[in-house]
């Protein structure tokens, strides 16, 4: 058996570092700076490094600028809890300093999208074409869910939870796979080693582990409608084949039409043979699906 050969990015990234809202963000970009703009947003748990497979098919017409969320890659950590509205913020400080006179083009998964949807509603003068891969919201909460939300609350903010130690960059890899079967090794281990690193002599990953502490707010699905219904923006819905991947699938799709018909100009497209990290089972489908609709005139 041939050993396996270590990822080999064929569009290498830059990184760069900025102050946005008092807070240092690290950005990574591909491509030439005067190609059209892709800005793409990761989701929750993973870092701008989740998109390198989808950069290497588009990065050569394109230039793609990836935040790392506060407290995820190499961005830095808050002090305490993380909110959504931060997330709003900071992504209009990005857009401010990367495309501070035209209106740009969104990419988000999953968290990102949700943060992405709720800016083009918000914003609506700042976004120009927006496509939301598997981040159609969440499920919807209920007022009496409050009062035991912020007791959790409280709880955490006592007692933060963290993550273990971990074995080793093999482990992260094969667990990744594990929850990602259509997932090359190579791919696997390329994320492994952007999703962790050594902290004081051990293996850990770089996601600050408070967030995973509830968030006191309830998720308001009207809200979020209301943001829906004022995009301006023509805007693409991407869904994986394997529509229950994801723990909260079931809560999302089945309020999925009331979700769909909030949005103007909407345009769905569903990948095959792919879960919830549609950027790493089938990159070159997603890469290609999002140049068509970015370059649609």
């Amino acid at each position: 058996m041939h050993p396996t050969l270590p990822y080999q990015p064929q569009q290498p990234p830059r990184s760069e570092w900025h102050t946005f809202n008092g807070h240092a963000y690290h950005i990574r970009r591909w491509g030439q700076p005067d190609a059209p703009l892709l800005v793409m947003l990761h989701g929750w748990m993973d870092c701008a490094d989740t998109f390198q497979f989808v950069a290497d098919r588009l990065a050569g017409g394109w230039q793609i600028v990836a935040p790392d969320w506060r407290g995820f890659g190499h961005s830095a950590w808050n002090h305490g809890s993380y909110y959504s509205p931060d997330y709003l913020a900071d992504l209009d400080a990005l857009l401010q300093h990367y495309s501070p006179h035209h209106a740009a083009n969104l990419i988000g998964h999953s968290m990102g999208a949700m943060v992405a949807g709720l800016y083009a509603g918000i914003r609506p003068d700042r976004v120009a074409r927006l496509a939301l891969v598997e981040g159609f919201g969440l499920t919807a909460t209920r007022p009496a869910e409050a009062p035991g939300r912020y007791a959790r609350w409280l709880r955490e903010k006592q007692q933060a939870p963290a993550f273990a130690a971990l074995a080793s960059l093999d482990e992260v890899a094969a667990k990744l796979q594990a929850r990602n079967p259509r997932m090359a090794l190579p791919y696997a281990q390329h994320m492994a080693a952007a999703l962790c690193h050594q902290q004081d002599g051990q293996l850990q990953y770089r996601a600050d582990p408070r967030h995973k502490m509830v968030n006191p707010v309830l998720y308001r699905l009207e809200e979020a409608k209301a943001c829906w219904q004022r995009i301006s923006a023509p805007v693409l819905w991407v869904i994986g084949g394997d529509m229950w991947d994801h723990p909260m699938a079931k809560g999302v799709f089945d309020t999925l039409p009331e979700r769909r018909a909030c949005f103007a100009q909407l345009t769905e497209t569903t990948i095959a043979d792919a879960g919830h990290m549609i950027q790493w089972e089938q990159p070159a489908a997603l890469a290609d699906t999002l140049a068509a609709f970015f370059t649609y005139k």
